[in-house]
């Protein structure tokens, strides 16, 4: 029988009151990130003027593992995400935790690193200000907006993620200002890098291109907010990765259009490469306050995540129950936004920008592996309600291309990587002696 789940909150649940345009936006917003306001550059250094292709490979390479998660967000629509996921389909709860506890690790790591974008070089085009001590506030400033509640987060989002589409647009209009003057070079977009063979270059460039296109994934930790995700969901993801696409295969165009790859190859800021290229009086300060805001939107997007997902992980018993605390009027998750935010702040002053960004990537994969197994395990599994179905070969070339993605990843960021998950496990080891320790408790108080 096929029905309409329900939108009421039962009990000290979370509220349904994220709807399609909402959660679109919410997903849009977060995979228009800092990674292509900072990423490009990079990528013109490894493959050259053809910036455009190895976009257009992350995003099918994102769009299999996204229908993975279309099918289990409308089949399980509870807050967790991944980590529910992985629950109902092995069954073991070392493996959920560590699934979980992967999404989460990157998570934070991700929020800390872009509180370090913030407080970087884009920043100090506005302002001279210290950049830890600014990192930390606004990372507190990002709790508190968090804490409010999900539609004050998620209205924020709107904004926010209008203006960082805007500025990518300027991008693309900006290029087509130069090329319209005679001064770019449309050829280069057919370019390869001489430095490696056309396919190897495509390959490395696309493991960085992968990183643009990660945060749809966090949009599963809404998926018990959200009005209706069997219909909204879907339509919301695909669309969502579709415009984010198309925007960065324009601006991979519009880049290498503009502006010569060995120009913009070691540049930290690369968007404004074309700004001062097109040279149309729009001053470098402007545009930097419109990359910091797509930072600042990146980070508040996924700071909810880490939030939700902390109390889905909680809710289902593998993280202290006390992270499952509700305020009784926003009925926000304040002790995860709070742990989560103290994590972060940790990793802020533990590490750097680019070895953050890294250790985010290698996580990820972990769990997009996990999460396309899962769809194919749980296909036995039967609901009531109407949901997504993907064919049985995407999971399938989903995990196909992680593991060629993982195969890329550098030594040392395999070990920062195994560090974070060995401490994953120590914590899942406490919580369970502790789980026990209270059992016993009770049996000894009532030895009925």
């Amino acid at each position: 029988m096929n029905t309409t789940l329900d939108t009421t909150p039962a009990g000290p649940g979370l509220r349904r009151a994220v709807s399609g345009k909402l959660l679109f936006l919410f997903i849009l917003g977060d995979v228009l990130g800092a990674g292509i306001y900072a990423l490009v550059g990079q990528l013109a250094g490894e493959v050259g003027g053809a910036i455009w292709v190895p976009l257009l490979v992350a995003l099918l390479l994102a769009l299999l593992t996204a229908a993975s998660y279309a099918e289990l967000v409308t089949k399980y629509p509870k807050a967790g995400g991944t980590a529910v996921f992985a629950q109902r389909a092995f069954g073991k709860p070392l493996v959920s935790f560590l699934v979980g506890f992967s999404m989460l690790a990157a998570g934070v790591t991700s929020v800390a690193g872009l509180s370090l974008a913030f407080s970087g070089d884009y920043l100090g085009a506005l302002v001279d200000l210290p950049a830890l001590p600014t990192a930390l506030v606004f990372l507190t400033l990002v709790a508190l907006l968090n804490a409010r509640g999900i539609k004050d987060s998620l209205r924020a989002n709107v904004v926010m993620t209008v203006i960082e589409v805007s500025g990518l647009v300027l991008i693309v209009v900006l290029a087509a200002v130069v090329l319209g003057r005679g001064d770019g070079e449309p050829g280069r977009v057919l370019e390869f890098s001489s430095a490696q063979s056309p396919a190897a270059g495509i390959l490395a460039a696309a493991v960085l291109a992968f990183y643009s296109f990660v945060g749809f994934e966090t949009s599963a930790n809404l998926a018990e907010e959200a009005v209706d995700p069997s219909r909204t969901y879907p339509r919301a993801l695909f669309g969502g990765l579709a415009v984010a696409g198309v925007v960065y295969v324009l601006v991979g165009l519009a880049v290498s259009t503009a502006v010569a790859p060995a120009q913009i190859a070691d540049s930290d800021g690369p968007l404004l490469e074309v700004v001062r290229v097109a040279d149309v009086g729009l001053p470098g300060w402007l545009y930097s306050l419109v990359a910091l805001i797509a930072v600042a939107n990146g980070a508040l997007l996924t700071a909810i995540m880490c939030s939700r997902l902390t109390y889905g992980m909680a809710t289902e018993g593998l993280l202290p129950p006390v992270l499952a605390r509700v305020l009784p009027g926003r009925r926000t998750p304040w002790v995860a936004i709070v742990v989560t935010t103290i994590v972060s702040m940790a990793l802020v002053v533990s590490g750097d920008l680019a070895t953050l960004a890294a250790t985010v990537v290698l996580l990820l994969l972990l769990v997009f592996i996990a999460t396309n197994a899962a769809v194919l395990v749980l296909r036995r599994d039967r609901v009531e309600h109407r949901h997504f179905r993907t064919p049985a070969v995407l999971p399938v070339l989903g995990i196909v291309s992680c593991v060629g993605l993982l195969t890329q990843q550098e030594a040392g960021v395999w070990l920062r990587a195994g560090i974070l998950l060995l401490v994953g496990v120590v914590l899942f080891a406490l919580t369970r002696r502790s789980s026990r320790r209270g059992a016993e408790l009770t049996r000894t108080a009532d030895p009925r």
